[in-house]
């Protein structure tokens, strides 16, 4: 973050709900709605709104807000797949699985360079083929998918967190201890991450602050690392970038648990590549 505020044209896909794109914290942000959606808040008070203006801060937030506003050059294509007009506080939602493969490939053919799930996934086995296929065509295509592995205190995997090309976050705490509720598992380890998920501040509609935790917190700390490293990197290629991050803080990997991200390690392992 010393190094770059990002590139305008590393483009995040961020699948999540409504932003609410008037937050004063966001107003010289580059955000953009995809086509046919309608990416600001309808309902300010809905968990939908909260949860995807909480997210929008921690990737793109004006450097300087209490937010982290990790990479605010860059520029944020807003899928919703959730509309919650309903009260609620900010949680992982779940989205339908059909309008989740629908978001990725959505976000893929609309410029994404990286794709930020922080939303859950429950389907049947002729939905996941549809979204295998959608992940399959994120990785041809090279656009890398950061999607949070869920609170649900579970060992195992779902169609999104064990596809080879996705990288599964789970959230840790303040101790550098992952969180008990993070959903963990056999591929979560071996390519997964961890990111900061314990009660982290970051923006809430219509212009005030709020804080909360969880693995859909820790996802953008991953999402927004590679879009930085995008912007640092610009020529190095996805599977350079996805190797960055996550090969180089351990290895070789047993545990259920993944380690933390490394994004210095990171930083090095594409400087020694693409010396400038």
């Amino acid at each position: 973050m010393e190094r770059t505020t990002g590139r305008a044209e590393v483009a995040i896909g961020l699948i999540d709900g409504p932003v609410a794109l008037g937050h004063p914290d966001l107003a010289d942000s580059n955000i953009k709605a995809m086509p046919g959606h309608e990416g600001n808040c309808v309902r300010p008070t809905s968990a939908a709104c909260n949860h995807g203006t909480f997210v929008a801060g921690i990737l793109v937030a004006r450097r300087g807000s209490v937010a982290p506003g990790i990479c605010p050059g860059c520029t944020l294509l807003l899928r919703p797949i959730f509309i919650d007009p309903t009260r609620g506080e900010i949680q992982p939602p779940s989205a339908s699985p059909k309008e989740l493969t629908a978001a990725i490939v959505e976000s893929i053919e609309a410029g994404a360079w990286v794709i930020n799930l922080s939303a859950g996934f429950v389907g049947s086995s002729s939905i996941e083929n549809d979204l295998e296929e959608a992940l399959d065509l994120a990785r041809r295509r090279g656009v890398i998918v950061v999607a949070a592995a869920g609170n649900q205190a579970q060992v195992g995997s779902t169609a999104l967190t064990r596809h080879p090309w996705v990288i599964p976050v789970v959230a840790y705490d303040r101790r550098g201890w992952p969180s008990g509720l993070s959903n963990v598992g056999g591929s979560i380890g071996r390519r997964g991450l961890g990111g900061p998920g314990e009660a982290l501040t970051s923006l809430a509609p219509p212009a005030g602050t709020v804080a909360s935790g969880g693995t859909s917190v820790a996802a953008p700390f991953v999402t927004g690392a590679i879009a930085l490293l995008w912007s640092q990197f610009p020529k190095a290629t996805p599977a350079e970038v996805w190797l960055s991050v996550t090969q180089t803080v351990a290895s070789p990997r047993r545990s259920v648990v993944p380690p933390l991200l490394d994004a210095s390690a990171a930083y090095r392992f594409l400087a020694a590549r693409h010396r400038r």
